[in-house]
């Protein structure tokens, strides 16, 4: 990498660029062509932007010992980043650090806990001024759940935040199987909504901001449309509808289920989180089983925020960006691009998601059906378990020539997609074969009996793995790479057997070391599993994924809950 002449101008256009050979592994309608513009950014990439001059600036993932995020610049013009230098240095970076946005000649990112902006000096690759603190959240947090602090902004000077909500259903005993919900739920009060702020007042917490739409689980995918002057969102549906309440749901429809709602936010909109989820099958909202006792009271859910469109269960929507370019043909303007970074929750079926999705627009609303637009991240079909997938869709952003970016957070990758063909004879036959990536595993709907992983299986403590574990483990034992440590080879279950059935049957709160790498989420109880299914699962866990250790037997487990009993 060059690290030098980091001050001057940028060759922006794309008139003359082509394509990688093979697009960098990426499938996209006739006429676009994709660029690798960096293959593997130490840190991985979260989300990304572009200056006026073309430079890009990646919030990074984990970067434990580089700064928080990388410059990137382009000095010959042929689309590939020649100069790509960290920067940004600060403490609680975690693997939840999302945002990256200029506004107004900021450039604002976020850490888990805190939005930061660094002032650009037009010509200047890295940022010559002092890291100013915007927004900081002062709440205690024993486990970092939903905690992503994407930005957006308006044209009034308004930078808009959401409060993740450290659940699933505002349970009294949080990720507890049968546990009902708090009604009504107090994490709404400071949790679950997007808050609006000064995006130019300095030291602000979430007091100095003002709620601007409630009953939002997690977000991480928004953009403010300048065309409509609207915030728009996509709301990250719940998890483990068959782990919490295997009695309500069947595996395949805690797979699909509930939706990932796409909406148009206005100041005032509840969207009904925690009492109610979108149905994508039904087409309405339907009320969350934590909720039954209280369902004549609530009523049917019509009175919440209806999507404008419900996209299958867990395919994590993680950005959102509307075109406004020029060099796209026209009918992807003021159209909507949204990255599916790809699901964790589909065990027993394949994992879903893992492509970058177009959304037609006309007059602030969807003008037609959803269009695969970018795919082939994953690079194998189907994805059984997380770690398959060789990259996953993260960040978007476009550049001064138009070019859609997409960020990739398993590899650290870039891609720079342009448009190479001819805008006016673009149409229908152009997009006929990105119509056939919707029959693929990851992103058709599973079918009930053929997709079903689990079928035929009958290994002791397989079965009650996949229903309470697989989803966060991953049938393969490698976790999901960033929330969910891995179980293979990890001194947690090959080590001491209390332990083992200790965090098993009463969970564990707060950061931990697994293989040298910190975790830092909630790991629920299973105690009202029976001593036999946790010493089939403890033992299955034991001898699986390459491990080879002792069994746990019955009295064990016995032992360890009358000891531990709370």
């Amino acid at each position: 990498m060059l690290l030098f002449s980091v001050v001057g101008c940028t060759q922006t256009g794309s008139g003359g660029l082509q394509g990688d050979p093979d697009n960098g592994g990426l499938a996209l309608p006739g006429g676009f062509e994709a660029i690798v513009v960096v293959d593997s950014l130490e840190g991985r990439a979260r989300h990304l932007a572009i200056n006026d001059n073309g430079d890009i600036y990646v919030k990074l993932r984990f970067p434990d010992s580089i700064g928080g995020n990388v410059a990137l610049r382009d000095t010959t013009g042929d689309g590939k980043a020649d100069i790509v230098i960290p920067f940004g240095d600060y403490e609680d970076k975690g693997s939840y650090g999302t945002a990256m946005r200029i506004y107004n000649g900021y450039l604002y990112f976020s850490s888990m806990l805190n939005v930061f902006r660094y002032k650009l000096t037009p010509g200047e690759l890295l940022p010559q001024e002092d890291m100013e603190l915007i927004l900081h959240d002062d709440h205690p947090h024993g486990t970092h759940e939903h905690i992503a602090k994407p930005v957006t902004f308006d044209n009034e000077g308004y930078m808009y935040v959401p409060f993740g909500a450290p659940s699933n259903g505002c349970q009294v005993e949080n990720r507890t199987p049968n546990s009902p919900g708090q009604y009504p739920c107090e994490m709404l009060a400071d949790h679950g909504g997007i808050w609006r702020f000064d995006a130019n007042k300095l030291n602000q917490t979430q007091r100095d901001g003002e709620l601007y739409a409630t009953g939002l689980r997690s977000v991480v995918a928004q953009d403010w449309n300048h065309q409509e002057n609207s915030l728009y969102a996509l709301q990250h549906g719940r998890d483990d509808l068959l782990r919490l309440w295997a009695n309500y749901y069947s595996p395949w429809q805690s797979a699909m289920l509930p939706s990932e709602e796409f909406f148009k936010i206005e100041k005032g909109d509840d969207a009904g989180w925690p009492y109610f989820y979108y149905d994508q099958v039904k087409g309405e909202k339907v009320i969350n089983p934590e909720y039954l006792a209280q369902q004549n009271e609530l009523g049917d859910g019509s009175q919440y925020k209806q999507p404008l469109i419900g996209f299958p269960g867990h395919w994590a929507p993680n950005d959102l960006f509307f075109y406004t370019g020029d060099q796209f043909p026209e009918r992807y303007k003021q159209g909507a691009f949204i990255a599916f970074h790809g699901s964790t929750n589909r065990a027993p079926y394949p994992q879903s998601g893992y492509f970058v999705a177009f959304v037609p627009f006309k007059d602030g609303v969807p003008s037609g059906e959803w269009e695969v637009f970018a795919d082939g991240f994953a690079g194998v079909d189907p994805i059984v378990n997380v770690s398959d997938a060789k990259h996953r869709p993260m960040g978007l952003a476009m550049g001064p020539d138009g070019s859609l970016y997409v960020s990739d957070d398993v590899k650290g990758k870039v891609w720079r997609i342009i448009y190479t063909g001819n805008k006016g004879g673009f149409g229908e036959q152009q997009l006929a074969e990105m119509e056939t990536h919707k029959q693929l595993t990851h992103i058709r709907t599973p079918d009930q009996e053929q997709d079903n992983l689990d079928k035929g299986k009958e290994v002791a403590g397989a079965k009650v793995y996949s229903t309470y574990c697989g989803t966060c483990h991953q049938r393969d034992g490698k976790g999901d790479g960033s929330r969910f440590p891995p179980l293979d080879g990890s001194e947690w279950v090959i080590g001491d057997k209390k332990r083992l059935i200790d965090v098993v049957l009463n969970g564990l709160e707060g950061e931990i070391k697994v293989k040298g790498v910190s975790y830092n989420n909630l790991m629920p109880q299973h105690s009202f599993l029976s001593d036999e299914d946790i010493a089939k699962v403890t033992t299955y866990i034991r001898q699986s994924f390459g491990n080879n250790a002792s069994e746990i037997t019955n009295e064990e487990v016995k032992q360890v809950r009358a000891e531990t009993a709370r």
